[in-house]
């Protein structure tokens, strides 16, 4: 990857929608080779997909939770079992196995209070192994931006 490689994943980074005839004349580039680094980067796997980012407070969303949980068993099954089992939860938006005080961190949107009520007491507690759960409410959204820094 060079450094024309890096500009075009930056601008589609800001915009998802940029034209590849945007991109070349912001590159000082014709069309066809941004077009065909376009598809280099996406055939290779740097650019995973395109998509829209919602407004989640717009979309009823009003809750945002981080999720500790902590297994009982650690085992390679007891793990992919989890990880299997918690794909099934439309509120479960990320969720990462991690090193430290706990096994997993999950982000998970909800409602309201009493949604994620529902969903602690219905569904995350329905899994087997789980041992504990510590869930943090967020207040305030400092920093929400997914954009990755392309040295």
């Amino acid at each position: 990857m060079d450094k024309i490689d890096r500009s075009i994943l930056n601008l589609l980074q800001k915009n998802g929608k940029i034209t590849i005839k945007e991109i070349a004349e912001r590159l000082n580039l014709t069309t066809t080779p941004i077009f065909e680094r376009v598809k280099k980067l996406e055939k290779e796997g740097y650019i995973k997909s395109y998509k829209a980012i919602l407004d989640r407070k717009k979309a009823g969303l009003q809750l945002m939770v981080f999720c500790n949980v902590t297994l009982n068993l650690h085992q390679t099954d007891y793990l992919k079992k989890f990880e299997k089992d918690i794909q099934q939860f439309p509120e479960v938006v990320e969720c990462y196995h991690v090193a430290g005080m706990f096994d997993y961190l999950i982000k998970i949107y909800a409602k309201d209070m009493e949604s994620y009520q529902h969903f602690l007491s219905n569904k995350l507690a329905s899994l087997e192994n789980i041992s504990k759960v510590q869930s943090s409410f967020v207040m305030t959204e400092v920093k929400d931006f997914s954009f990755l820094p392309i040295p």
